[in-house]
Order: structure tokens, then C-alpha cells, then sequence
């Protein structure tokens, strides 16, 4: 599903026009993106919960050269889902 099939879908269910609904979706996603920005977790109960992991510095290698880098430590967004969603999508 697309982001523009993502706002028509929510525009039919909760009966609203698609301008409405696309503000809807958009404001969606940028709280859930600020909150991970500030170092937040978003726990929405019955579907899941969008948190930051950290991944520990490591070496890597070069493909191409086979040469050793130093890869630096991240913070990367994951989303871990609920109960509930596991639940409708393994019936």
C-alpha cells in the first residue's frame, strides 16, 4: 500500500474527504517522527510500538578493496509489533 492509497483508505473509513484525510496521515507520521527524533518510544496499544535501537560501533570491510573500516555507531527507527496485529495477521 502507498502513501496515497494509505489516505484514500482512511479518508472512506473515518468518512472524511482526502484533503482531511492527508493532513490526518501527514500529522501522523510527523509526530511519530518527531517523537523518535527527541528519543521518544510511541506505543500505540493494540498495534505496535515505534522505538530507536543503537547499533554498537563495529569493523567492517571494503567489498570492492577488502580493506577493514571502522563503521560508527547509529541509532536506527524500529517498529516491534503488538499483540493485537500479530494476531489479525497469523489468524
Amino acid at each position: 500500500m502507498t502513501r496515497a492509497e494509505l489516505i484514500v483508505a482512511v479518508a472512506e473509513k473515518a468518512n472524511l474527504d482526502k484533503k482531511s484525510a492527508e493532513r490526518a496521515v501527514t500529522a501522523t507520521f510527523d509526530a511519530i517522527k518527531q517523537a523518535l527524533i527527541d528519543g521518544d518510544k510511541v506505543q500505540v496499544l493494540g498495534f505496535g510500538t515505534f522505538e530507536n535501537r543503537t547499533r554498537a560501533a563495529r569493523k567492517g570491510r571494503n567489498p570492492r578493496t577488502g580493506e577493514e573500516i571502522d563503521i560508527q555507531a547509529s541509532s536506527l527507527p524500529s517498529f516491534k509489533a503488538g499483540k493485537s496485529l500479530k494476531e489479525a495477521v497469523n489468524p
